[in-house]
């Protein structure tokens, strides 16, 4: 995210300009409390690594945003117990940091490790993995800061929880979450080249390993690459393409310098789950991204109906990685109640040119029940969007109960919630 005191912020990638000048940065629950407590509208900024208006106030309200990255007391392992409360300001590399040093691992983390746990999760953001979960799974209870000031907390068990988590931030401000975790594993990242979409056997691809992650251009019917991870001390058969002979970027033609560690070398979770590593900053932001979830069993047939408009979707393409997703219990999680195959586009900085791209990739998506991941581009009619996911009214309920004067809504969240 990028502010200044006299500017309004944006986003990471500068395709959004918040509705407001005023970003707040408390630096103590009391403060942040008073602040809610006192604001007619309210939006809590994450990492910045959405790339639509989810994050913003409306601008016809006096709307205040807010970070929560100067609370204090981020993170707090429970190492008995096999728990961790973070703040919700903390980031996935500090987390997994702390976590690893105590022992202790996540089971799985998303592409960037620069992004915020609460913001993540609230989104519906994923790893990879045919049996990994969405990263909302891992929590636990999740503390929710209402309009008037108080903290309702809500666990695993509890009713509603399952609308609390990706929560689209529309429920209140979350100054912690508690999260599950395992004992800490090593993985092996292997990066194999070109596989042909013909006679593509995707179940038995996908399931070779922990994680497999496939990049293609669209620039020819194949994948260019296939990045494998793999739990160790397991061993790995990967027959369908050759291992690269040179460390790999997933963007063509980009320095792999920034990326996590290959060529089978075992190393600590955090520092193989991820594509990108923590101490380096992936890219400057220059991009717009949209993904699409979809059930797994559609991946092939998915594959090729992209395949025929691949003259237009390469021009405005930097990459196009698909992965994998387990079923989950979050109300709002595009992965709810089926195991899911994930498209995701890392498109050019030009908006103009990649929306028309972007609503023609959903017309070739939609025989198939897309759900769009709700921190990317999208063009799809919200309303839709609402007809896709079987306890839509059950969170609009969860919004009434906990927000009825919709201080943290805004109108990307209204225009998804059934009347």
């Amino acid at each position: 995210m990028r502010d200044t005191a006299s500017t309004a912020p944006t986003n990471w990638a500068r395709n959004i300009t918040f509705s407001t000048a005023g970003l707040h940065r408390p630096d103590s629950v009391d403060a942040l409390r008073a602040l809610v407590a006192k604001s007619p509208h309210i939006r809590v900024l994450g990492s910045g690594h959405s790339f639509n208006r989810i994050a913003d106030v409306d601008a016809d309200r006096d709307g205040v945003l807010v970070s929560l990255a100067a609370l204090p007391g981020g993170i707090e392992i429970d190492t008995e117990g096999r728990t961790v409360r973070v703040g919700g300001g903390v980031r996935y590399a500090e987390l997994a940091a702390r976590l690893h040093e105590h022992g202790l691992a996540l089971p799985n983390m998303a592409s960037l490790p620069h992004i915020s746990v609460a913001g993540s999760v609230a989104t519906g953001t994923h790893g990879s993995g045919n049996a990994n979960r969405s990263l909302a799974e891992a929590v636990r209870a999740v503390e929710i800061l209402t309009g008037d000031g108080e903290t309702v907390t809500l666990a695993r068990g509890d009713a509603g929880f399952e609308g609390a988590v990706v929560s689209l931030g529309a429920l209140g401000v979350v100054p912690a979450l508690t999260l599950d975790v395992e004992p800490s594993f090593d993985v092996a990242q292997s990066v194999f080249g070109q596989l042909p979409f013909q006679d593509l056997d995707f179940g038995a691809v996908s399931s070779a390993a922990y994680s497999v992650s496939l990049f293609t251009t669209w620039r020819a019917p194949r994948f260019d690459q296939v990045w494998v991870k793999q739990r160790q001390p397991a061993g790995l058969d990967f027959p369908w393409a050759e291992p690269a002979v040179e460390a790999q970027h997933p963007v063509p033609g980009m320095d792999a310098v920034h990326c996590t560690e290959q060529f089978g070398v075992p190393g600590p979770w955090h520092e193989r789950l991820p594509h990108f590593r923590a101490g380096f900053t992936p890219s400057n932001g220059d991009e717009l991204q949209s993904e699409y979830l979809l059930p797994r069993e559609h991946a092939v047939a998915a594959l090729h109906a992209l395949d025929a408009v691949r003259d237009r979707i390469a021009p405005v393409l930097q990459v196009c990685e698909v992965r994998t997703v387990a079923a989950d219990t979050q109300w709002l999680s595009p992965a709810y109640g089926r195991d899911t195959v994930a498209f995701h586009f890392t498109w050019v900085a030009d908006t103009e040119r990649v929306l028309p791209v972007v609503s023609l990739v959903e017309d070739r998506l939609s025989a198939f029940s897309p759900r769009p991941h709700w921190g990317k581009v999208f063009t799809a009619d919200p309303a839709r969007l609402a007809d896709r996911y079987p306890h839509a009214a059950d969170f609009a309920a969860l919004v009434r109960r906990l927000d009825p004067a919709g201080k943290f809504s805004n109108a990307f969240v209204r225009a998804l919630l059934p009347r």
